[in-house]
C-alpha cells in the first residue's frame, strides 16, 4: 500500500524545499517508512543480517528450538529482558510513526471531514481517535495473554518463581510495542505542529507512560505490569472511546456515560492498588526492600496523580456546566424583562395611538403602492 505524501497533513499547493520543515512535516511518513526499509532489506543481506536482525527481531532468548525431524514442533521460545532490546524499541518506534500516519489519513482525517469540528473539538477528536485504536489493541492483546499464562483464578502465577519469569514471544513482543508507542509520541509533536501550550500533558504522558514500563519491564515485573497494564487501558478505552461520542453529540444525548466511566474509573483504581500491594508487599520475598519502595511508590504514585486528574476535570466540568446554565438563565431573563417593557410601553399609549402604531405598517404600505401607481 503506498502513503500518500504529507500525510495526516494537509496538503498545499506549494512545495517546500527539500530537508525544510515544512518538507519534513509534510513527508515524514514516506521518510520514516524509507528508514525501516533499511533495516528490511538489511536482513536479506549476508553481510548485515546479523545486525539488521537486531532492530527487527527479538533477542535475549534463553530456551527454544526450531522444528526438527527429531522434534517437529520444536520447543517453545522464551525470552528475558536486555539491553539489545533496545534497537527493537528503535525500529518499532518508527513502525508505530508509520502506523499513526496512516490512521490519520485514511481514517480520522476523512471522518473529521464529515463532521466538521471546531479546531478545539478537531484536536481532542484526533487525540481521542489515536488513543482508543493504541488501547483497544493493547487491552486486546494484554487479555490474550492473560488467558495464555493462565492468570485468572491462579494470581500465584504473577509472583511464583520471581525473578526467574521468561516471556514468551507475544508477551515480549507486547513490552517492545508498548515502549514503542510511548516513545513514538515524542516526535509526533514535531510532526503534528502540536502548540507549546498543549505539549507539557502530551510530554507527561509519553515519558511517564516510557519510564514507568521500561522499570517494570527492566527489573523482571513483567507479569504484574502486564495485568495492570490490561486494567489501565480497559479504563482507558472506555474513556476516551465516551471522548469521542461526547464529542460527536451535540445534543447531549449520551452525557449519562460519563457516570459509567467515573465508575469503572473508581474500581480499576482500587484494583490496581489492591493487586500491587498483594503481589509486590505480601507475595514476592526475594527483592530489596528498595527495589520494592521504588515499585510501590512509582503505583501508588500514578494512582494519585491520575485521581487528582480525574477529580480537577470533574469539577471543572462542574463549573463549566453551571456557568453554562447561569448564562441560558440570565439570557431568558433578559429576553422576558424586554418583551415586558415593551408590552408596558404600548400599554401606557393612548387607545388612538395604539390603534394608530397598529396601522401605521399597513398606511405606510399603501402609500408605497399608491406612489408607484402614480
Amino acid at each position: 500500500m503506498a502513503i500518500k505524501a504529507g500525510m495526516g497533513r494537509k496538503s498545499s499547493n506549494k512545495n517546500p524545499p527539500f530537508f525544510s520543515h515544512e518538507f519534513v512535516i509534510q513527508n515524514h511518513a514516506d521518510i520514516v517508512s524509507c528508514i525501516a526499509m533499511i533495516f528490511v532489506v538489511g536482513i536479506m543481506l549476508q553481510p548485515t543480517q546479523s545486525l539488521a536482525s537486531t532492530f527487527v527481531a527479538l533477542r535475549h532468548n534463553v530456551s527454544g528450538a526450531d522444528p526438527n525431524q527429531e522434534n517437529p514442533m520444536g520447543v517453545q521460545y522464551l525470552y528475558t529482558a536486555g539491553w539489545k532490546d533496545a534497537c527493537a524499541v528503535f525500529f518499532y518506534t518508527l513502525i508505530c510513526i508509520i502506523m499513526h500516519a496512516i490512521l490519520q489519513e485514511y481514517v480520522l482525517d476523512k471522518i473529521s471531514k464529515k463532521l466538521h469540528l471546531s479546531k478545539f473539538k478537531l484536536s481532542r477528536f484526533n487525540e481521542s481517535g489515536q488513543l482508543v485504536v493504541f488501547y483497544a489493541i493493547s487491552f486486546l492483546w494484554g487479555l490474550d495473554l492473560i488467558v495464555r499464562e493462565q492468570y485468572i483464578g491462579n494470581l500465584q502465577r504473577m509472583w511464583e518463581g520471581y525473578p526467574d519469569h521468561p516471556m514468551i514471544f507475544l508477551h515480549k513482543m507486547f513490552f517492545i510495542i508498548q515502549l514503542a508507542y510511548y516513545a513514538h509520541m515524542l516526535p509526533e509533536l514535531y510532526f503534528q505542529k502540536v502548540k507549546k501550550d498543549e505539549q507539557k500533558p502530551k510530554i507527561q504522558h509519553a515519558v511517564g507512560g516510557l519510564f514507568m514500563i521500561g522499570v517494570a519491564y527492566f527489573l523482571g515485573f513483567q507479569r504484574i505490569a502486564l495485568v495492570l497494564l490490561t486494567l489501565h487501558y480497559f479504563c482507558e478505552f472506555v474513556a476516551h472511546a465516551f471522548q469521542l461520542v461526547d464529542i460527536v453529540d451535540k445534543e447531549g444525548k449520551f452525557a449519562k456515560l460519563r457516570l459509567v466511566h467515573s465508575g469503572l474509573f473508581i474500581l480499576t483504581r482500587f484494583a490496581t492498588m489492591v493487586l500491587s500491594v498483594l503481589t509486590l508487599f505480601y507475595s514476592i520475598d526475594n527483592i530489596s526492600q528498595s527495589t520494592r519502595v521504588l515499585m510501590l511508590s512509582m503505583v501508588f504514585g500514578l494512582q494519585g496523580y491520575l485521581f487528582f486528574d480525574f477529580i480537577s476535570n470533574f469539577l471543572r466540568s462542574k463549573r463549566e456546566s453551571s456557568s453554562e446554565e447561569r448564562a441560558k438563565i440570565v439570557v431568558s431573563a433578559n429576553k422576558t424583562e424586554k418583551s415586558k417593557k415593551q408590552k408596558k410601553k404600548e400599554s401606557d399609549l393612548p387607545e388612538a395611538d395604539q390603534n394608530s402604531a397598529q396601522s401605521s405598517p399597513k398606511a405606510a404600505g399603501n402609500n408605497v403602492r399608491k406612489a408607484k401607481v402614480k
